[in-house]
Parts: C-alpha cells; sequence; structure tokens
C-alpha cells in the first residue's frame, strides 16, 4: 500500500517537471542560432477619464474624473525566464500586458517605454516582436487542429512553401503535445470536440508558428482544472527555456508551482508592489514583517497581503495603508535597485543586438488578400455544419412554401386576383430576402469576426480583408439557396413561363438576399452587438420597401422628398424589374358575367405598368446596372468600416 502511494507521490511530482529532453530539442538548431534577448518596461503609467454621471444627467455627464490604472510600473526581464503576474481582479494585470503589447487603445493616456535589447520599440512595433495570447479561445469550432494551424501558419509564414509550412505546424504540434489531437476537431459549447487544455494549447501554438521572441499570455489557466492549469504553466515555463521571454498573468496557482517561475510581480491598484525571484519574494516578505505561515500557498498569502479590501471604508483604509508600506519598501529595496540597474545597463550597452521581429516579410495587402481568399477553412468551417448548411440553403426554400402554400396557382382571370396574386409575390419575393441573408450573417459572422479581431491585431492581415473573403466564400451559398428558392416558387405557382423570364426574376430575387448579408456585416463591423444590428437591418428593410417599392402608395403620389429618397433603395429597382418581368406581354381575362367594379378596365399586363410604373420598361437595362451597383457600394462601405474597426477595437 505505501510502494502504491509513493508511486503516486512520484508520479505527482514528475507532472511540474519540465517536458522530456527530447521535445526540448524540437526547434533545438533554431535557439543555438539566436542571441539571447532582454526585455525593459520603464515608467509604464495609464490613466483614462471617465464622467461622473449618465448621459441624461446633463451637469454630472458633463463632469471628468480621471483614474489611475496604471501607476509607474518597471521591470525587466531576460530570455530563459517565464514571468508570473499575480494580483486581485481589478489589480491592472491585463492592463499592463495590453500597454507592453500595443493593445491599450486610444481611450486613456498612456506613458513609459518598452525596449527590447535596449532598443526602444516604437508602438507600431508591438505586434511584429510581441505574441499575445488572449484569455478566451477565439478558434472555429468544425476545423481540425491540424488545420487550424495549418491556416494560420499559411497566413504567418507566407514566403514558405507548402512542405516547410507542413513541417512547422508539426514541430509545434510536437512542441505542444497536440499531436494525438491532430486530426480531431476544436469543438465548442454545441457540440464536444478536443479539451479545455488541449484548446488553449493551440491558441498558444498559433502564436508559435511566427517563432516569437516574446510571449504574453493573459490569464491562460482561466477555466481549466487545477491539474491543467499546472500543465499549461509548466509548459510555458518549458517555451521560456528555448530562449524565450514569457509573460503570463495568472490566477491562483498551486504552490507546486513556486519555483517554476522565474520572476514572479505582484500587483495591486495599478502598482507594482513586488518583482523579483520566488525565493527574494519570501525574504522580502518575511522582512516587511508577513511571514507566510507553514503549509500555506505564499501565493495566496502574498496576493491577500498586498490586496485592498473594499467591503467598508474602515477595511479599505487599512488595507491600502498595509499595501502602500510594502509598496514603499520594495522601492527602497536592494531588489528593485538591481533591477533597475538591469535597466539602465541594457540601456547603456555599446552593442546593442538587433529588436527580434517576428517575421521581416512585408507582402502587400494584395498578396494577404489572396491567401485569405485561396484559404478554405472558412468553406470548411461552414460545410462541417450540417445543420448550418441546411439552414442556410433550405430557408429561402421553406419560405417558398408558405407564399406557394398560400397562392396555390396563379391565374389570368383579373376577378380571380391575376394581378394581387402576381404583385403579392414580388413584394414576398423582393421584401423576405433580405432578411434571410441578415439571419446567415448573424448567425455565422461573428465567430469569424472575433477570429479576425484576433489575427488582425498579430499582424497576419487587416480586418477588411477578411470581409472581403468572408464575402468571396459564401458567395456561392446565397447563389444556390436563392436558385432554389426561385427554381420552386416560380414554376410551381405558375408564373410568367419562359426561361429568360425565370433567369430574369432569379438575378433580381438574388440582390436584396445578398444586400441582406452584405449590410448586415458592414454593421457588424462597427456594432457589437448582433441584436441592435438585426434590428437594424430590419428597420432599413421596411423603410425602403415602403419608400421604393411602390406598393403602398404610388411613387407619383409621394411627397418630392420620398421620391427622391426612393432611388437611394435596391427596393425601387427591384420592383419594377419584376414588375416588367412577369406583367409585360401578360394577357389578362376577365370573367363578364360578374365583373367585380372597374376590373375589366385593365385586359394587358403593360397597363398595371404604365399605371404604377411608367417608363419602367424603357430603364428595364438601367434598372439592372442601378441594382447591382449598390453590391459594389456596399463592398466599399464594409472596407470603410472595418477599418473604423481597427481604430474601435483593441481586441
Amino acid at each position: 500500500m505505501q510502494t502504491v502511494e509513493l508511486d503516486n507521490t512520484q508520479k505527482e511530482k514528475e507532472s511540474f517537471k519540465f517536458l522530456s529532453e527530447t521535445k526540448r530539442n524540437v526547434w533545438k538548431g533554431e535557439d543555438h542560432r539566436e542571441p539571447s534577448c532582454c526585455l525593459s518596461v520603464s515608467g509604464v503609467s495609464y490613466t483614462v477619464s471617465e464622467r461622473l454621471g449618465p448621459w441624461w444627467d446633463v451637469p454630472s455627464y458633463r463632469k471628468r474624473w480621471t483614474r489611475q490604472i496604471l501607476n509607474d510600473v518597471s521591470f525587466h526581464v531576460d530570455s530563459g525566464q517565464i514571468m508570473g503576474i499575480l494580483g486581485n481582479s481589478g489589480s491592472g494585470k491585463t492592463t499592463l500586458l495590453d500597454a507592453i503589447s500595443g493593445r491599450i487603445g486610444n481611450s486613456g493616456t498612456l506613458l513609459g517605454e518598452v525596449f527590447i535589447n535596449g532598443r526602444k520599440l516604437k508602438r507600431a512595433e508591438y505586434q511584429d516582436c510581441f505574441s499575445y495570447v488572449l484569455q478566451s479561445d477565439t478558434l472555429l469550432s468544425y476545423l481540425t487542429v491540424e488545420e487550424t494551424l495549418t491556416y494560420t501558419a499559411q497566413l504567418a509564414l507566407r514566403q514558405h512553401s507548402a512542405e516547410a509550412i507542413k513541417k512547422k505546424v508539426s514541430a509545434v504540434m510536437a512542441e505542444l503535445s497536440l499531436t494525438h489531437v491532430a486530426h480531431s476537431v476544436i469543438g465548442g459549447r454545441v457540440f464536444p470536440g478536443i479539451s479545455g487544455g488541449e484548446r488553449r494549447r493551440v491558441s498558444i501554438a498559433g502564436q508559435l508558428l511566427q517563432n516569437p521572441r516574446v510571449i504574453l499570455l493573459d490569464e491562460p489557466t482561466t477555466g481549466l482544472d487545477s491539474m491543467t492549469a499546472n500543465q499549461i504553466v509548466v509548459l510555458l515555463a518549458e517555451l521560456a527555456m528555448r530562449n524565450r521571454i514569457v509573460i503570463v498573468t495568472i490566477h491562483q496557482p498551486r504552490s507546486e508551482l513556486f519555483n517554476v517561475f522565474s520572476r514572479i510581480a505582484i500587483m495591486s491598484r495599478g502598482e507594482l508592489v513586488f518583482c523579483g525571484q520566488p525565493g527574494e519574494m519570501v525574504d522580502f516578505f518575511s522582512q516587511c514583517g508577513y511571514e507566510c505561515p507553514e503549509y500555506c500557498n505564499p501565493f495566496d498569502i502574498y496576493v491577500d497581503f498586498t490586496s485592498v479590501d473594499t467591503r467598508n471604508s474602515d477595511r479599505e483604509a487599512v488595507t491600502f495603508n498595509r499595501m502602500h508600506e510594502i509598496t514603499s519598501s520594495y522601492q527602497r529595496s536592494d531588489i528593485n535597485q538591481s533591477m533597475l540597474g538591469k535597466i539602465e545597463q541594457s540601456l547603456q550597452q555599446s552593442d546593442k543586438p538587433a529588436i527580434p521581429f517576428k517575421s521581416k516579410e512585408s507582402p502587400s495587402g494584395a498578396a494577404k488578400l489572396g491567401v485569405l481568399i485561396r484559404s478554405e477553412r472558412t468553406v470548411r468551417n461552414l460545410s462541417r455544419d450540417r445543420m448550418g448548411v441546411l439552414m442556410r440553403l433550405s430557408q429561402n426554400l421553406i419560405y417558398g412554401l408558405f407564399v406557394a402554400f398560400f397562392v396555390i396557382h396563379l391565374d389570368n382571370n383579373v376577378n380571380k386576383g391575376a394581378v394581387q396574386d402576381r404583385i403579392g409575390i414580388i413584394y414576398q419575393s423582393i421584401g423576405a430576402s433580405p432578411y434571410t441573408g441578415m439571419l446567415n450573417a448573424v448567425a455565422l459572422f461573428p465567430a469569424l469576426r472575433a477570429i479576425s479581431d484576433q489575427e488582425s491585431q498579430d499582424g497576419l492581415y487587416s480586418k477588411w480583408q477578411m470581409f472581403l473573403a468572408y464575402i468571396f466564400h459564401i458567395l456561392p451559398f446565397s447563389i444556390l439557396s436563392v436558385f432554389i428558392f426561385t427554381s420552386f416558387l416560380y414554376w410551381t405557382v405558375g408564373m410568367h413561363p419562359e426561361t429568360l423570364r425565370f433567369l430574369c426574376y432569379t438575378a433580381v430575387v438574388l440582390v436584396p438576399h445578398i444586400i441582406g448579408e452584405l449590410l448586415t456585416v458592414v454593421l457588424l463591423g462597427v456594432v457589437q452587438d448582433p441584436n441592435m444590428v438585426n434590428t437594424g437591418v430590419a428597420l432599413l428593410n421596411i423603410a425602403g420597401i415602403l419608400v421604393g417599392s411602390g406598393f403602398l402608395r404610388s411613387t407619383a403620389q409621394m411627397p418630392t422628398i420620398f421620391q427622391w429618397l426612393s432611388y437611394l433603395t435596391f427596393q425601387k429597382y427591384s420592383c419594377e424589374l419584376l414588375i416588367v418581368t412577369e406583367f409585360h406581354g401578360l394577357e389578362l381575362t376577365c370573367n363578364t358575367s360578374r365583373p367585380l367594379p372597374g376590373a375589366c378596365l385593365i385586359t394587358d399586363g403593360g397597363e398595371i405598368i404604365d399605371a404604377g410604373y411608367p417608363g419602367a420598361l424603357s430603364r428595364y437595362t438601367l434598372d439592372f446596372v442601378l441594382l447591382y451597383s449598390f453590391l459594389p457600394a456596399l463592398l466599399l462601405l464594409g472596407i470603410i468600416s472595418f477599418k473604423i474597426r481597427d481604430r474601435l477595437v483593441r481586441h
């Protein structure tokens, strides 16, 4: 029995050791060719200005107060070291990573400098030097691990051959122990896939493809069990040993990881309370009079000592003074002076090594767009979602079934609704198509938008390029969906039985469907909430039908301002085209035995055109050109929208 317990204890200890020498030598050749580097952060401070009250309270809304998020944070890390940043929620850990990686945004004032090898980094160079793994994993659920990394490599290693990319992906998977799940799908909340720890390692692997020298990770253990979280930290320490700098924010690490970290930083209220080696941390807090009790986790104890308790004002004052005393002691300590000396030494070094950028390639925007368009990840991710594909292709058809059920069959007899039924079908064809396009975009694009936000921050491409690639990939699905809908509805209800007219009808109905999806994606570029976008697109579509279709009120009878506005709606051109397509040359009959009052005045479809849309027949070709001009206009608007998103979104 004792033997079994000893074996289990030995296995648990081994789980906190570094990985095997085999994995350690995966990139051994590269490490020998790369000189060591160091990261110095000097005097980083960040303040934001916030309004006191809500917008409807004008006096308080005009007043602002300045909040200090980071206050004069400085530290130094060398190659081969892993630095853990600890602190309670709101201490400024994530903001610090955002600041030194250039993702802080423009909402506040950022001061301080970041140096690599003693050379000052410009903010525009941050994304080319640092790799940043966010707290949440942004991965496509239906792709396998190998596919996910391969597509990322195709964007990150644009001048490498297919064979070189394959070898690089295999090396990264071996380094992060992902080879056994290479052909497993990522999975998500809807269906199972790889485990949470494996998903986190896939996110880290995506960053390692460019072989960065500095890796930043924000709470990489969030949502993982204790053992998996520790394995992730041990893995990160192993990555640091390969001549890299790893900085990680971490929440409640186990005591077994005490000696895994090379340096430990503790933050509270935006200040660096301590930064040094694990052994130095124990001695420092003991000298300050805060010893760690036996059998207690030093991480938990020291974070508690430096946290500010805000449950009541008295407790807050006491704990704030204690935190401030510890911070002052650290600033006067030899540990801090030694760290500042290392920063000064790196800045004064005469032969400073070059800044180790991730990639020196600078391909054109067209080349990046070509890679995104050639990449099949969007199509593969969509095509493997069977329910999603089924709904995308059938939702128009399902709507067509409802319309066909109510109409049954069109009649040429005016007394039996020959005109009304045809106008109703045209109205439904134009009015419903944008909604189905909108639903498609809301279901699929937000996940791609999140990935685009992350990868564009990594410098792989611009957000507008992902927008164009998305439109290119979903276009075949949209065309097929509309073709299925029009083929069923047109011939089932018995519209004008000519192939050319059917093709014109399909070509017209296709545009509102694509416009609905395009407009939704454009708005998703600047509006984060899909529900707000749904509402906006629905209102725009309703307004367009009211103003442009001429069904509710004839265009000639509308006020002048609405007549001019009608030219800005795609519904105006769509309805004119479908009215001409269906009614031109259509011979109508009338039951003279029991005629409706005034019904028999209409004997030809051309009279419908002349009465409601005078001159529409002569504008047929022009209407087609104007209708299809909405597509490139929305593409241009989408590019502008996602360029704006570059400024709005920093994550």
